[in-house]
Parts: C-alpha cells; structure tokens; sequence
C-alpha cells in the first residue's frame, strides 16, 4: 500500500461508510434488496465481509432506514457501527460520514450495499492511486458499448424511447463504488451540493461540484451494483467465482 502521510506525518485513517436505507422498489422483492441472499448470507452481509477484508479500513459504519426490521437479525462476523440514514442516498452517506469519529485528516470509501462482489485488490487499488495522485477518486470501467441518447417523444412508457443521437464513447466511464475522499472535504461537498439543490447521484458528483479533481480507477466489470431481479443470478455467479480465486 502507498506511504501517503497526512499533515501531521501519520498515515490517515480510513473508514468506510455503506448506506443501507434503501427499499430497493425496482428488484420487486417483499424485502430491500440489501437483505435478499445469495448462499445463504444477504447481499449486505457479502458486502460488509469484503469491506472488512481490507486491512487498511479501521472501521465500517452502515446507514440503515429507521424503520429497518432485519439488521438486527443479521448474524454479521465484524463488528460495525450502525446510525439511521434518511430518505435519500446523499443523507445516508452523510449521516455515516458525521457518525465517524475521528480527526482532520481521516478518508473514507463510501460503498454501495448492493455490491457484493467488489473485489479487495481493487479498493486497495483505489486508495493507493489517489494518495499518489493526492485527490479523491473513484472505481470505474470505461464504456465499451456504443451509447445512444435517447429522446421521449408523444407519451411513451418508461421502458422504451426514440434514439436522438449516438455519443462519442470516448473518455466515457461508468462509475463504480467504492469512493474514496478526504472526510471533511466529503462532508463540506455533500452538504454545499444540498444547499445548491445540486441532483447528487454519487459522492464524486458532489466533490465536481465543488471543483476539486477525483481520479478514475478501472476497476472490475463484476463489480455489478444488484438492482434489478436479473442481476441477483449474475451476482451469485460473480461472487461464486470471486471467492474461488
């Protein structure tokens, strides 16, 4: 792992925050999909394993919705810290970011619940990179298929559209969790992007926003974030091979 020093010559500290407040609609399941299984533990206790595989992450804090009747059920082999989240992503992340209890010069991954099978090589990857490069950054796969614009027009459903033209793929990313900023820095981006009523679909939208860089890092296609029924079986077969390697 890199040597990056903090300001005070220590190595920072690095936590990392999983919201977990989510209901999950669009997997049409009768729980969130963070407890749905996959060989007999849930989705969350997958992902709460791998993050605890990596040596560097001190401690892990789950957001959880304040109505959320099966956490406590879990029967989870690390210990973490719980908080409420809110009715958002942006207030869960930063409900976990406030419950960490450190100084200035701390980082954290901040990581879906629903991904399961990301893989320690590459949060490790992550961290390395950005503390050479001394900005935040992000795991993400460049596009490789073609990408159309699409163009509603005349009342259409949900499900399909007209094309309104083809993008230029290049330097086009899909973005990835885990991500990884300075704490503070985090907290002041995500609260700011609020005050500016900024549509925050991640944590680096919010550090954009902010103008301050965030670095790509390719990472894992199999890093496949479950939303969808589909996905549960792709999961299971990603994590299947993950865990035989």
């Amino acid at each position: 792992m890199s040597t990056h020093l903090s300001s005070t010559g220590k190595r920072p500290a690095i936590y990392c925050v999983i919201p977990a407040a989510g209901v999950g609609k669009r997997m049409q399941a009768n729980v969130p999909k963070q407890y749905l299984t996959i060989n007999n533990k849930t989705i969350l206790e997958h992902t709460v394993e791998r993050l605890q595989s990596v040596s560097c992450v001190e401690q892990v804090v789950i957001a959880i919705n304040p109505e959320d009747q099966y956490f406590s059920k879990l029967n989870l082999d690390y210990e973490v810290k719980v908080v409420f989240g809110g009715d958002e992503r942006i207030n869960s992340v930063l409900a976990g970011l406030k419950a960490i209890d450190s100084n200035e010069d701390a980082w954290v991954l901040v990581h879906d619940a629903a991904r399961p099978n990301v893989s320690v090589d590459d949060i490790e990857k992550l961290v390395e990179s950005c503390f050479e490069q001394s900005c935040g950054g992000i795991l993400a796969t460049p596009v490789r298929d073609t990408m159309k614009r699409g163009n509603k027009k005349g009342g259409q459903s949900i499900d399909h559209a007209f094309i309104d033209h083809t993008e230029d793929r290049e330097n086009l990313w899909h973005a990835l969790t885990p991500q990884f900023f300075e704490l503070n820095q985090l907290i002041e981006a995500l609260e700011q992007g609020l005050k500016d009523n900024i549509t925050l679909t991640d944590e680096a939208s919010a550090i954009e926003n902010a103008d301050k860089p965030v670095l790509l890092v390719e990472g894992r296609a199999d890093n496949l974030k479950i939303t969808r029924p589909e996905d549960l079986a792709l999961a299971t077969f990603y994590l299947n091979h993950l865990e035989s390697n």
